[in-house]
């Protein structure tokens, strides 16, 4: 933007300031976020749900016989995965209302800000046994109404065709990868080796300061997509507008199969690198065992070590153009997550406690193929939706982590204990080369619907 709030623009590093504002507001929601993550499928395996507290739990009678009732009897650990997957996947499903709310009702501002003062209640009521579902709920609606929003705040910090806006999503998931690295070494380790309400609490704080943030950037912020859409007249969009909807809408499809496998890394990647890895930095040297959670810190930490490099390489091919459009790039990341699961498929068949280093170079090669397929998903739903729907839109784009990062992965979580792990994570790897082929398979014909900009 030119002018945000009729103020002439002041940038940081080339880019607007408010995109600073959101990138730290959603560092400390990624870090709230992630220690829910390093937490959640551990504290509810070893503690919650077992003989002891499970009676204090409100409303687990009702929601066990939900999903047995679905599913037949579950284990602690079958129930545990299907709980992890509802609550990864509902927090994905809460942007939808979300991003109607602030299109049409109060604005992205006023939304997210009202997503981050529930979040911060939601962390702080874990430390109650007996309010963990009501937590749980919290956390899945604060989460609804600020994810959507900031992430379209992020495209609209920039006028149509600004060649910045791509950096920008990159920089910005950068960015929020550092709150998702630092929380398994603090919050997860309070949570793990202190007390898991510490842990939990820590989250709760760290919502505290992304309010602070985003209260103390404000002024910085884009206009209110409401407001622009009040100085013009309201119309259905148009057959062009459509189709570009239509297409970002089908490409839910192989996302879907892409976030369920890439999902497993909160759930059975957490319950191997606990039940089934050598923890030891340097067996017969260094015995020292790496905190189960800190393996939910290697993802994350890769993502900004590795980003700049293939920025670097995205630059130097489009040099000479031959940089791969944003449908390649995405079907190179299903690629990528489909090899990461081979690998574990080896490793569980040497059998026994594994190396550690299985799993760093899983995460090695999950990792870059976020990269190729994460922010790059962000920017060509923030380019190619309308504006008047951006927000919306947005939603859509965190469909894929509700239907396939929650509700799929949780239901093939619950396989873990009933296949030999090296076919669990060959199944899983399969599902990931799908959504590859069918990426590949709808380029050519959506590509004319997804090159089109309707600032």
């Amino acid at each position: 933007m030119t002018t945000i709030d009729s103020v002439p623009e002041k940038t940081w590093f080339g880019h607007p300031r408010g995109l600073t504002v959101l990138f730290g507001t959603e560092l400390w929601e990624r870090y709230s976020y992630y220690a829910m993550r390093a937490l959640l499928v551990l504290y509810l395996t070893k503690y919650v749900l077992l003989p002891g507290h499970i009676e204090n739990v409100w409303f687990e009678p009702q929601l066990r016989s939900f999903y047995e009732g679905m599913f037949g009897p579950l284990s602690v650990q079958q129930f545990s995965s299907l709980l992890y997957g509802t609550y990864t996947g509902l927090i994905y499903l809460t942007p939808l209302p979300g991003g109607w709310l602030a299109d049409n009702v109060i604005g992205q501002r006023y939304t997210a800000m009202i997503g981050i003062v529930m979040m911060a209640f939601g962390h702080f009521m874990m430390a109650s046994e007996a309010l963990l579902f009501p937590a749980l709920l919290l956390l899945v609606v604060g989460g609804g109404l600020f994810k959507t929003n900031t992430a379209a705040q992020v495209g609209m910090l920039y006028d149509s065709g600004d060649a910045r806006r791509d950096r920008a999503y990159s920089i910005y998931y950068v960015g929020t990868n550092l709150g998702a690295f630092i929380a398994p070494l603090i919050g997860g380790t309070l949570g793990e080796k202190v007390g898991w309400h510490y842990g939990f609490g820590s989250a709760g704080v760290g919502m505290l300061i992304a309010l602070a943030v985003y209260w103390m950037g404000w002024k910085t912020l884009p206009k209110e997509g409401l407001q622009e859409r009040k100085t013009v007249e309201k119309k259905p969009l148009n057959k062009d507008e459509w189709l570009s909807v239509g297409a970002l809408v089908l490409l839910v499809l192989p996302l879907v199969l892409w976030w369920a496998c890439y999902e497993q890394q909160g759930n059975i990647i957490a319950l191997f690198a606990d039940a089934n890895t050598d923890r030891r930095l340097i067996p017969g040297l260094i015995n020292w065992e790496i905190p189960v959670t800190w393996f939910q810190a290697f993802n994350p930490f890769m993502i900004f070590a590795f980003t700049p490099f293939l920025l670097s390489l995205w630059a130097r091919q489009a040099a000479t153009l031959k940089e791969p459009n944003s449908m390649y790039k995405i079907v190179i990341g299903c690629v990528l997550l489909a090899v990461s699961y081979v690998v574990m498929a080896a490793a569980a068949h040497i059998g026994g406690k594994i190396s550690w280093l299985w799993l760093g170079l899983f995460f090695a090669i999950i990792t870059t193929g976020e990269i190729f397929l994460s922010p790059i998903t962000q920017s060509l739903y923030s380019k190619v939706a309308p504006m008047r729907i951006t927000s919306i839109m947005m939603a859509v784009q965190f469909l894929p982590n509700f239907l396939g990062g929650g509700f799929l992965q949780g239901w093939l979580g619950t396989f873990w204990e009933k296949m030999d792990h090296a076919s669990f994570f060959l199944m899983i790897a399969g599902i990931g080369l799908v959504s590859a082929v069918l990426v590949w398979a709808m380029e050519k014909p959506l590509r004319p619907h997804l090159e089109k900009s309707h600032d």
